[in-house]
């Protein structure tokens, strides 16, 4: 058992991460309940969407661990729900749990909006690394003291250090994983990064497509014929800038 987990989150906002897990199986809530609290973290249950909704209403949570096989509304329904909300939770990352491992059905959950998946049966251990890797890469950037850096493409600005994305000045809402993906490609300055790359703890090389799909249909004029974000054959993915457009 660790904790090592949980300190991303005492790290950043000085209390653990308060995490929502969502499981219609009683006994599997528990277990996990049990386990992430053990592991340091504050734990909050709920047995299907509808009382997931209830509990969310006035409180936002770091994280949410969702099933995807629930009576009623699914966790790809709810997922993609949350994600088309204007709730304090429509950004919060979330972990799915299935017992459907088949990469189509990762990439529904990915195109619903969820931050990455855990195949069950899992080892709780590792659901508590994962658990850690989301919210060290959902952590505010702090850098008071800089300049805040821009950067510009197409009808679209992306405010770094916040991780804000605007296009024609209207804020755009946006994943943890596309916000990582627009860091990424931005830093390159136009050079390709390859799928592996941008990857990173995701589910793997071949959701990357998924999600720069979904975000083509964010910042692109025609996404079918992309301008900016630019598929580089046998090297992955590379985000043209416009001219004297970064600071």
């Amino acid at each position: 058992m660790t904790a090592r987990a949980a300190q991303a989150a005492i790290e950043t906002t000085g209390e653990p991460a308060h995490l929502l897990v969502v499981d219609d199986d009683q006994r599997i809530r528990s277990l996990l309940t049990r386990y992430l609290a053990q592991a340091g973290f504050r734990v909050t249950a709920a047995a299907n969407a509808a009382e997931a909704r209830a509990r969310m209403e006035g409180l936002a949570f770091d994280l949410i661990v969702l099933d995807v096989m629930m009576p009623g509304e699914s966790g790809v329904q709810f997922a993609g729900a949350l994600r088309e909300s204007a709730g304090a939770n429509a950004r919060t990352p979330i972990l799915m749990l299935t017992a459907r491992a088949a990469a189509d059905d990762r990439i529904v959950g990915l195109e619903a909006g969820v931050d990455d998946y855990l195949a069950k049966p899992f080892e709780p251990r590792e659901l508590a690394l994962r658990i850690g890797a989301i919210l060290r890469r959902a952590a505010p950037q702090s850098a008071p003291s800089a300049p805040q850096t821009h950067a510009r493409f197409g009808p679209c600005e992306f405010i770094v250090a916040r991780g804000e994305l605007r296009r024609a000045g209207a804020p755009v809402r946006i994943t943890d994983r596309e916000r990582d993906i627009l860091r990424q490609l931005i830093e390159a300055a136009g050079q390709p990064v390859s799928r592996r790359a941008l990857a990173g703890d995701a589910a793997g090389e071949r959701t990357i497509d998924v999600q720069v799909t979904r975000l083509r249909r964010k910042i692109e004029i025609d996404p079918a014929q992309p301008l900016a974000l630019q598929t580089v054959r046998g090297a992955g993915y590379r985000l043209l800038l416009d001219a004297g457009a970064s600071s």
